[in-house]
Formats: C-alpha cells, sequence, structure tokens
C-alpha cells in the first residue's frame, strides 16, 4: 500500500488537552502536544484533534469536529500542587465534569489521572522513585509492567472513583462507575512499540457503541 493510502480507513475523532509551554523570548505562552500521540491513536483507530485552553472553544471544537470523546494528557503538575497552568487545571476540570453530565468518554494520562482525582477530591503524595522507570501492576492490569514518568500519586482514592490497579500502594488506574471515565498513570503513548492491552483499551473507550 502506498504510504499516503496508509490511514484511508475512517478514524473517530477524540480531543486531546495539551501542555501548557512558560513564555517563551517573545513573551509567547504555547500548548504542545506529544506528537508520538498521533501515531499511538491512528493504530486505535483515533484521531487526535489538540483543544485549546478556552472551555467554551474547546466545547465548540469537540462538537464541530465531532469528536467521540477526550484524553486528558500528561505535562503540567496541578496548580495546587505548585504548578503555573491554572487554565489548564480550569478547562480539565470543566471536560470531566461535561463527560460525567453527559455520559460521553474520557480518559486521563498520567496528569490527566492526577486532575480526575482531584476534581473528586482526592488529596496527592509527593513520591519518590516513580519518574523515568518502569513497575508492575496488580489488579485489573496484573501482570503489565508499565511505564512511569510521575512525581505524584494517591495511595486512597475518593470514595466516587474506584481504583482498579495500582503500583505497590500507589493508584495506577481508576474508573468512575457507572459511567465511561477512566484514567491511567503510565503513557501509552511513549511505548516504541503500541502495547496491545492499551490499544484494546483505547478501542472500548472510544469506539462506537
Amino acid at each position: 500500500m502506498h504510504p499516503e493510502h496508509r490511514w484511508v480507513r475512517p478514524m473517530t475523532p477524540v480531543g486531546l488537552t495539551q501542555r501548557v509551554l512558560p513564555p517563551d523570548a517573545h513573551g509567547e505562552r504555547r500548548l504542545a502536544l506529544d506528537v508520538r500521540w498521533n501515531a499511538f491513536l491512528a493504530a486505535c483507530g483515533l484521531l487526535a484533534v489538540p483543544l485549546p485552553l478556552e472551555a467554551d472553544l474547546a466545547d465548540a471544537t469537540l462538537r464541530q469536529a465531532g469528536c467521540g470523546g477526550v484524553i486528558l494528557t500528561g505535562g503540567n503538575d496541578l496548580q495546587a500542587y505548585g504548578g503555573d497552568a491554572g487554565e489548564r487545571d480550569q478547562l480539565e476540570e470543566h471536560l470531566i465534569r461535561r463527560a460525567a453530565a453527559e455520559g460521553t468518554p474520557l480518559l486521563g494520562v498520567c496528569r490527566g489521572m492526577l486532575m480526575l482525582l482531584h476534581t473528586y477530591g482526592a488529596r496527592l503524595t509527593r513520591l519518590e522513585g516513580h519518574a523515568g522507570t518502569r513497575h508492575e501492576l496488580t489488579g485489573k492490569f496484573a501482570g503489565r509492567t508499565v511505564n512511569s514518568f510521575h512525581n505524584w500519586g494517591c495511595v486512597q482514592a475518593p470514595p466516587a472513583l474506584e481504583v482498579v490497579a495500582r503500583a505497590g500502594a500507589v493508584a495506577e488506574a481508576v474508573q468512575l462507575p457507572g459511567t465511561r471515565i477512566a484514567a491511567v498513570m503510565w503513557h501509552p503513548e511513549r511505548s516504541d512499540t503500541p502495547d496491545p492491552a492499551d490499544l484494546k483499551l483505547f478501542v472500548e473507550m472510544f469506539g462506537k457503541d
């Protein structure tokens, strides 16, 4: 098959939040998204649609692009824990509340899971030895060894969220029962070869009913 025909098959658009970069030499604050997201999502039959920071514009983008859900991506500490991107926190809390109210899919990744935990009242803990390593999971994803790039985590999840995977005592995956809202602490997009379990997770989360 000719390379330009590789992605001819229909793909479901999904909205992705983005990392907020500090001001550059010209005073510009910019949004950024790991380029690896595009190929990973394409392998899942999904098309990445980057979202703006403004909640109303993000809603319009999701609606007009026909997005089948939202992914809260990594990057930026939460403002409550020393981060400097409060607008992103506000946007992502809005998107979480929106997904819960409308019954639409939302999946948090790393910071995205921390935002989900924070939104439902969890207290985060500063962690040692969880950045730039790999660890084995227990629970729903038992037997998997995943990457880890986070300095914050949660041991005791709030009552609203169910912990479905852990690395030791630290929550590594959660879900909001009765909804299509879930989150994981590892980065599926950073694997050189996508893990079949991650592909399955994303296909099931954002696949057509």
